[in-house]
């Protein structure tokens, strides 16, 4: 049975998920999309110089 004590679990990961949720206007933004390319590009490179070597 519980002592009647926190034991943190949900609570102390509250704080972390209000630390990344907030916006940085001084972050650098990524559009997910370019992400998303430059990885298929990144295999497709992959691929092309197993294909040739």
């Amino acid at each position: 049975m519980s002592s009647g004590k926190n034991s943190g679990g949900l609570m102390s990961s509250a704080g972390l998920v209000r630390y990344f949720d907030s916006e940085d206007p001084n972050a650098v933004q990524i559009d997910p999309r370019s992400v998303v390319a430059t990885g298929v590009f990144f295999g497709l490179g992959v691929l092309l110089l197993q294909f040739f070597v």
